[in-house]
């Protein structure tokens, strides 16, 4: 049995902990003019941002609100907060300081997750997290989500491949925990492909590695991408998106934790049916395809 990131962070921490996601108001040099205009052609950002995540709301707002939802069930919960929405590193340093320690001085705040680009990581700011991660519990989650330069291109990432290993090395050799999150099934992308991923991967010092599957959002350029195209692109069941998932574990270097599997984005901005799998339901799945030994 692999060992959960609720696990890993119980161990860390010696503490139940729970992430909390906030809306800090960041943007995207895909977004802003930087880079781009239109962001990754996947992305609508209302797809992982809980209600409570309003920009309106101060971090300190948001936080207390999530707490207020774990609190009734688990009185000695602790946090992390989880800057996730957009690229949470995309600003000048006092800036990101000033939001950073605003949230870890919400009482039962331990830590902070803080998700982000890989050609987002200036060498002051990584000198000013290097010295954060001495007095509190820090990951940094870059958004990958391919190793294929060709990949990044058609779904107009705005970094290349290189950038993600310079990013997670320079973090490592500062002492942070490093995760990458990646999306199986991006189009042009086939079954090896993606099983060379979990190889390419596990040579890099990564401590954690979130994947979903690709899920076609309504509005975004790559819904109607999959409309022009439907044959670049593989459309996974329940079961066969388990089966890939556990070929992929299998693949992976044995120490690396796996914080998530699969996304489950509201029914209403799915352009195609969702699979409506809790993601316990989900994990069942990977976990029985695990021990018959379907990962050849």
């Amino acid at each position: 049995m692999m060992q959960s990131f609720g696990q890993w962070l119980q161990e860390q921490l010696k503490v139940k902990t729970q992430k909390i996601s906030v809306n800090a108001g960041f943007t995207c040099p895909n977004r802003d003019g930087t880079l781009g205009t239109g962001g990754c052609t996947f992305c609508n950002n209302q797809t992982f941002n809980p209600d409570y995540c309003q920009t309106s709301k101060s971090i300190t707002t948001q936080l207390e609100e999530g707490k207020q939802f774990f609190a009734r069930k688990y009185p000695d919960m602790r946090y992390l907060a989880y800057f996730q929405a957009y690229t949470n590193t995309y600003a000048d340093l006092p800036t990101l300081q000033q939001k950073y320690e605003e949230a870890l001085s919400v009482d039962g705040v331990v830590g902070l997750v803080i998700g982000t680009r890989p050609d987002c990581m200036p060498v002051p700011l990584l000198d000013y997290l290097a010295l954060l991660s001495r007095h509190t519990f820090l990951i940094v989650e870059y958004g990958v989500e391919s190793i294929y330069d060709r990949t990044l291109r058609r779904i107009n990432r705005g970094h290349t491949w290189a950038d993600s290993i310079d990013a997670i090395r320079r973090t490592a050799d500062r002492g942070i925990h490093v995760g990458a999150h990646i999306i199986l099934g991006l189009p042009g992308e086939s079954i090896d492909d993606m099983m060379a991923e979990a190889e390419t991967l596990s040579q890099l010092p990564l401590k954690i590695l979130k994947l979903h599957q690709l899920q076609l959002i309504r509005g975004t350029a790559m819904a109607q991408e999959y409309l022009e195209h439907p044959d670049d692109f593989i459309r996974f069941t329940p079961d066969s998106y388990a089966s890939l998932v556990a070929r992929f574990v299998a693949r992976t270097r044995p120490d690396i934790i796996f914080d998530r599997f699969v996304s489950q984005s509201p029914p209403h901005l799915l352009a195609q049916l969702g699979w409506g799998l809790k993601n316990h339901e989900f994990m069942a799945l990977v976990e029985k395809q695990l021990k018959q030994g379907k990962h050849g």
